[in-house]
């Protein structure tokens, strides 16, 4: 079998093999990244806990302080997961040391991480991060994207979760998620609605890039196979 698909590869010049084997191939090491909103990362961390994310974590990173006693970090102890607090700074977003702690991962996942990496550290990194948005791209780019869907009116809110590229929010979608609102809805029930579907979002990205479903071509587009 292996001769075969030697050959087969050589035939059509490929380089790697897009099928996961569950009993045969190990689960790809990512490293979270996340700011001060736990709903994604907690979203995350339970879900890997139930076998739902076919991943090993190597770490969790954080710009913010969590207590020892707070939900995200007991969880992490009590399945021997390293947490790493790095405040930032505008002239200091230590990617250096970002850079070191996660060298040996196989992926990055922003969970909320509140911070722009530059284009210096995506090529020192220089593999895949995938990032939920908190708004249905490519409208509401940028910081408040709920403000910015509530003052537009839009009949219809969403997240999205993509590839990470230099370019702010314009890497290759995913997965994106819907759900309808009102002139009833407030800024707050926006919110309230939005991060629902970013926890279901980014999980959904997450196990399809982890199973090997997701195929990127012609640049900026993606074919996710069901």
């Amino acid at each position: 079998m292996e001769e075969d698909f030697a050959e087969i590869a050589h035939i059509f010049k490929a380089q790697k093999s897009l099928v996961r084997v569950p009993e045969c191939d190990e689960n790809l090491k990512m490293a979270v990244l996340a700011s001060w909103q736990d709903h994604c990362l907690v979203d995350l961390l339970h879900r890997w806990q139930e076998g739902e994310l076919p991943a090993q974590i190597g770490a969790v990173i954080s710009n913010h302080s969590r207590g020892p006693n707070t939900h995200v970090v007991r969880f992490l102890e009590r399945h021997g997961i390293p947490y790493h607090y790095l405040p930032t700074t505008k002239s200091d977003k230590r990617e250096g040391e970002i850079v070191e702690l996660v060298k040996d991962t196989d992926f990055l996942v922003l969970a909320r991480y509140m911070q722009v990496l530059s284009s210096t550290f995506l090529r020192s990194y220089g593999k895949d991060i995938i990032n939920i948005h908190h708004g249905l791209l490519p409208s509401f780019k940028g910081a408040n994207p709920y403000r910015q869907a509530y003052q537009a009116g839009v009949k219809l809110i969403g997240a999205t979760s993509h590839f990470v590229t230099e370019e702010l929010d314009d890497g290759p979608i995913i997965e994106q998620m819907v759900d309808r609102v009102s002139h009833r809805d407030t800024l707050t029930t926006f919110a309230m609605k939005s991060e629902n579907l970013e926890k279901q979002c980014l999980a959904k990205a997450i196990k399809y890039y982890c199973e090997k479903r997701i195929v990127r071509y012609s640049g900026n587009k993606t074919i996710v196979f069901g």
